[in-house]
């Protein structure tokens, strides 16, 4: 299920067009009939939710509730690349009894940092940007229960502020950490970082974290 708002109508024609550019085809331009030869393409059924231009991140999940069927779902921003494992989130989530589980990674402080509780099984609060590198982030992976829509007031509610600070103070945001690989990509100079890695893997590298294999790895800031 993909939230749409600005170029939603691209998204869309990406998945018109999936069919055809993803097979051999013949056209009879006389006929102006189409044949596609060997015809193969992916199991995938994906709701494209027109959900305004200007919604923020809460108001985009409270308009596709009832795509949801009132049942437990992930949610991710789609901007971020990472090995992190679904069904290890989803285990983990069910057994912690939250309303919502939060996918923690390490990276450089740029970022927000999270602050975990004595046990590191909920998220106690959000610090600002620091100069020390290392702190836990929100890794935008989460788990969620249908509950946490009730906590959106409308189109304006921004996720990470009152419906993840709420859950928060009630003690009801765990955290997973992954250890794994994770990369953003908010900028262009995000898309080419993740572009050489992807192309040849030789520039120099940098584990985040404390763990993970030849996956869970990162190239250093350079």
């Amino acid at each position: 299920m993909i939230c749409c708002g600005y170029k939603g109508h691209l998204i869309k024609k990406y998945f018109l067009d999936f069919f055809h550019r993803s097979n051999d085809m013949t056209i009879d331009l006389a006929t102006n009939e189409i044949e596609v030869n060997r015809p193969a393409s992916e199991p995938w059924r994906v709701t494209l939710a027109d959900t305004g231009l200007e919604t923020m991140t809460g108001g985009r999940l409270r308009r596709v509730r009832d795509y949801l069927g009132g049942e437990p779902f992930c949610l991710t921003y789609g901007d971020g690349v990472s090995d992190v494992d679904i069904r290890a989130v989803i285990g983990f989530h069910e057994e912690q009894g939250a309303l919502a589980t939060v996918t923690a990674v390490q990276q450089p402080g740029r970022f927000g940092a999270l602050d975990l509780s004595p046990d590191a099984m909920r998220v106690r609060g959000f610090r600002e940007k620091s100069a020390t590198d290392g702190h836990l982030i929100n890794g935008g992976f989460f788990v969620c229960q249908p509950e946490v829509l009730d906590y959106v007031e409308g189109d304006e509610t921004v996720w990470e502020e009152e419906p993840l600070k709420r859950l928060v103070s009630e003690g009801q945001l765990a955290v997973y950490r992954h250890h794994g690989f994770w990369q953003n990509m908010d900028t262009l100079r995000d898309k080419h970082l993740l572009q050489k890695m992807w192309d040849d893997g030789t520039a120099r590298w940098k584990v985040w974290g404390d763990g993970g294999s030849d996956l869970g790895r990162a190239l250093a800031a350079e």
